[in-house]
This record gives structure tokens, sequence and C-alpha cells, in this order.
């Protein structure tokens, strides 16, 4: 009962936030992203600080990222660029419901589900500077936005059906000629340029990228990273049948316990 008269101070903080930041509205995504668009003082350092966190996640978070993963590895720009795991506007989609979980979620949790699944680490407390960067970062780029407004479908990683049935054969060959020159010929990926898309420093097979629909929305419009948009539906989802067939970490349920998730129904 403590823990959730907690979180819900939290939310309530991080709510009052989003308000602050709709008086200073910004016109566009790109203009979110740039210092001299963001607030002042205490407000302004914290969104600072929480736009950096989703930058350099693996080299700020040590102590909680296992993957060699950052957040803008599946939220490009800073979480700025549409179709590609844009958080424009995510901020007023919380509270929600949410199917794993079983139950309404904050967007502290979905944070958390991240560093549990995408990072395959374990998530910082709901209290920690961390956090509260993390989510005023994502309150300032929801500026303007209406608390449960329909979310832009173009936002978000777009959902399609391919022409015919994904072939992770002629994926291997896509894989080699348009994505091996980043992600290595074993999809271990360049530490710091190019993340992993297999292996063990990789998502794990929780994470929302182990779904094969979500991939190849991702790599349809923003791969390869030199020309996005340049494979076809049907390449975009062989691709990824071919990247989701790759071993990679089992997720660890155990990291729910010391999270203190595990009793609660979570997770």
């Amino acid at each position: 009962m403590i823990a959730r008269v907690r979180l819900l101070a939290i939310s309530t903080t991080m709510l009052a936030i989003g308000v602050a930041a709709c008086a200073n509205r910004v016109s566009s995504p790109a203009v979110a992203t740039a210092p001299e668009a963001m607030p002042t003082g205490a407000m302004g350092d914290l969104v600072r600080d929480g736009r950096d966190l989703i930058v350099h996640t693996q080299q700020r978070m040590k102590g909680y990222v296992v993957a060699n993963l950052s957040c803008q590895d599946c939220h490009i720009n800073a979480g700025t660029r549409e179709r590609a795991g844009s958080l424009v506007g995510v901020y007023a989609q919380f509270p929600q419901w949410n199917e794993r979980a079983h139950r309404i979620i904050s967007l502290q949790d979905r944070l958390a589900e991240c560093f549990l699944y995408s990072m395959n680490g374990r998530p910082p407390a709901y209290q920690s500077r961390e956090m509260e960067a993390m989510v005023a970062y994502i309150a300032w780029l929801s500026s303007g936005t209406r608390v449960g407004a329909t979310p832009d479908p173009n936002q978000g990683t777009v959902r399609y059906t391919p022409p015919s049935a994904p072939d992770p054969v002629r994926g291997a060959h896509i894989y080699t000629a348009q994505c091996s020159s980043c992600h290595g010929a074993r999809g271990a990926g360049i530490a710091g340029a190019y993340p992993p898309l297999w292996g063990p420093h990789s998502f794990n097979d929780r994470a929302g990228m182990s779904h094969l629909w979500r991939m190849a929305g991702f790599v349809r419009y923003n791969m390869p990273a030199n020309a996005p948009g340049t494979l076809t539906d049907q390449q975009a989802y062989d691709v990824a049948a071919y990247v989701e067939a790759q071993k990679r970490p089992h997720f660890n349920r155990n990291r729910t316990v010391t999270f203190r998730l595990d009793k609660a129904g979570y997770f």
C-alpha cells in the first residue's frame, strides 16, 4: 500500500511538470530538443538530464543496463523521429491499461519494463533522479498534447502486413548486403555506434523489438541508417524474420523479484 501511495505521489508530481511544460508549447519535435527551447532553471536541468540519459543510457546507467544499448537505439533522435519509437505525446497516454501486466500502469512502470526487457537489466528506483529526469523529458516532448488524446499512428512503430509470409532465408541475404556493415555479420554491432541485434549483449526475448511486426516496422522506415525507407515492405519483414530467428538472452524473471514486482503482479 505504501508503494502504491508513493507511486501516486510521483505520478502527481510528473503531471505538474507536464502542465508546466504546456505553458511553453513547442512547435515541433525538432524544436523540443534544442537547448534554447527547453525550460530554464531546475526544470530545464532535469529535462536536459533526461534527454542525455535517453541518448547515453548504456554509458550513464551501467548499473542498470546489461545490453550494449541505449534508449535512443529504439527511440531515434532522442525519441523525436516519427515511425521510430517517437516519445512525442507519450506522456499524455498514461496511466494506461497494460495487457502484459494485466493492470493500469504509469509511465514509470513502462520505463521499468524497458530496463527489464530491452536493456536486459534492472530499473532505477521510481524516486531516483534518473527516473524523474527521463519522465520529465518525455513530459516536455509531450507539451501541448491533450491527456488521453488518440496517439498519432505515425509517431510510433508502424504496424503492417507484408505481401507474403516473411522468409528468413531471403532476409539473411538482405542482412548481409544491407545491414552487416553496421551491425556485423554475427549481429554484435559496434560498441558506441551501432547496437547489437542478437547475441548475449542484445535485448532479451521479452523486449518490444523481439516481436516480428515491431522489428519489421522499425526497419521499414529507419534502416539501413544511410538510406532509410529504401527497403520494401516485404524486404523489411524478411530481414526482421532473420534477425528474430537468432539467439538472444532469455528474460531473467529473478530481476523482477529484486525489483519487488513478483508478488504485486506488475510484470
